[in-house]
Formats: structure tokens, C-alpha cells, sequence
């Protein structure tokens, strides 16, 4: 049963895998036995590449902005991925921004900007490993969306639309690609401590409130997504296809 669950000689790219949720699954992957690459904005990367390369695996780490992504950028992307580990298996999308402001008051370049890389650039990059994935005739893709798929958030508009989104992208792809040997499946996390809950950690009365909805009573660490990105991206996996493993703690059974 544990070879089910082995990515040893695997290859897999995380977006946003400097930090926060990327990083974990980036480690959980690596310690899995999958070479990583992983793309940052500002986060330094030196800190996960080592802990990637502490593990026995081969690291490679590119900066990208995600923001008003092109199919040339997307594919610049994957590339580097393919040629700095020698081959591609598996796409993680997880680099994702969130603003929060009254629906009222936030402006339209705001909006544009969360859904561009939230969104616009998981499509962009889904659709270059997917050219890719289709024609060697297998591959992973997860595309990490939020417990804000199935609810609409407060004063957060765009990640929730973005988010929403993103499991209809999932579904679609997964309709053409299941057939053609590509996985294509979707990790909802819950509130985990990153830097986009930071501000709601921060705010005792909102951070009470979350956690007493929250059965777990805590908000989740970043590593513990790794376990669902790592069986979507094994073998254990191989009839899962447009799935959503939400991984929050029990906040949408509450």
C-alpha cells in the first residue's frame, strides 16, 4: 500500500512554494520522493530549496508574478519546471492574493488583480503542463481553491469568485483530460496560518469567532494540506478525477 503513496522519481512544480501552503505541500511532496520546483514573487526561496534538497531530492526555484499572466510567461513558467528537474508529472497551483474591502468601495483594478492571478494565471498554467501532460500521457494537476468555493466570504468579492471558479475549472479540465491519462483534481483548504489570514489571526474578536466555528478549535498549519497533495499526486489517486478534498478542520460540516 505505501508504493501507492511513493513519488520517487516523480516531478512536480508548486506555484507560490516559497511559503505559507505551497511550501507545505512542496515539502510534503519532496519528502514523498518528487524533485521540486517551485516559483515565489518575494518571498526568498533559499530556506525551502535546502529543506528540498535536505530530503534527497533535487529543488529549482524561479520568480514569477503572477499578475497579468500571458501564455508566454505560463509556458516560460512550465519549461523552466521541465528542463531544471528533466521532465514534468505533476502541477500544483496554489500562488494566490486576496483583498479584502466592502463590495461597495472596491475598485475594479483590485478585482482584475485577484482574479488575474488567482484565476487567469492557474488557467494559463494548467493548460501549458497540460499540452505537456496530454502528449507523454499522464499527469497530476491540483489546483488549491478555498472552503470559499462553497461560501461567499465577508468584504472578500474576488477570492471568493476566483475560488468558485477554480472548481469549475477543475471540472472542466477533468472532463477532457481524464481520458488522456491526466489527473486534474482540487484541495479546498480551510483557515490555515499563512499570510493571508494573518490580519483575521491578528483581530481577536474575528479570530474568535472563526475558531468557535471551527470544530478542530485551531486554525490549520500549512503542512497539513501536504497530505492531500500528496495522495492526488500518487498513484493512490488514479481514478480520482475533478475531485475537491477539503481540508479545513470541519468548518463546512459546522
Amino acid at each position: 500500500m505505501a508504493n501507492l503513496f511513493d513519488l520517487t522519481g516523480r516531478k512536480a512544480l508548486v506555484t507560490g512554494g516559497a511559503t505559507g501552503i505551497g511550501e507545505g505541500i512542496a515539502l510534503g511532496l519532496a519528502a514523498a520522493g518528487a524533485d521540486v520546483a517551485l516559483t515565489y514573487r518575494s518571498h526568498p526561496p533559499e530556506a525551502t530549496l535546502a529543506a528540498i534538497e535536505a530530503l534527497g531530492r533535487t529543488g529549482a526555484a524561479v520568480r514569477a508574478d503572477f499578475t497579468g499572466m500571458d501564455e508566454a510567461a505560463a509556458t516560460e513558467v512550465v519549461g523552466f519546471a521541465t528542463d531544471a528537474l528533466g521532465g514534468l508529472d505533476i502541477l500544483v497551483n496554489n500562488a494566490g492574493i486576496i483583498h479584502r474591502e466592502a463590495s461597495v468601495d472596491m475598485p475594479l483594478e483590485d478585482w482584475r488583480r485577484v482574479v488575474s492571478v488567482n484565476l487567469d494565471s492557474v488557467w494559463l498554467l494548467s493548460q501549458a503542463a497540460g499540452r505537456h501532460m496530454v502528449a507523454q500521457g499522464r499527469g497530476k494537476i491540483i489546483i488549491v481553491s478555498s472552503v470559499l468555493a462553497s461560501q461567499g466570504g465577508l468584504m472578500v468579492p474576488a477570492y471568493a469568485s476566483s475560488k468558485h471558479a477554480l472548481v469549475g475549472l477543475t471540472r472542466a479540465l477533468c472532463n477532457e483530460w481524464a481520458g488522456r491519462g491526466v489527473n486534474v483534481n482540487s484541495i479546498a483548504p480551510g483557515y490555515t496560518a499563512t499570510d493571508n489570514t494573518q490580519a483575521l489571526r491578528d483581530d481577536p474578536d474575528r479570530s474568535k469567532a472563526l475558531l468557535d466555528r471551527i470544530p478542530a478549535g485551531r486554525f490549520a498549519e500549512p503542512s497539513e494540506m501536504a497530505g492531500a497533495a500528496v495522495f492526488l499526486a500518487s498513484d493512490a489517486a488514479g481514478y480520482c478525477h475533478g475531485s475537491v478534498i477539503t481540508v479545513d478542520g470541519g468548518w463546512l460540516a459546522r
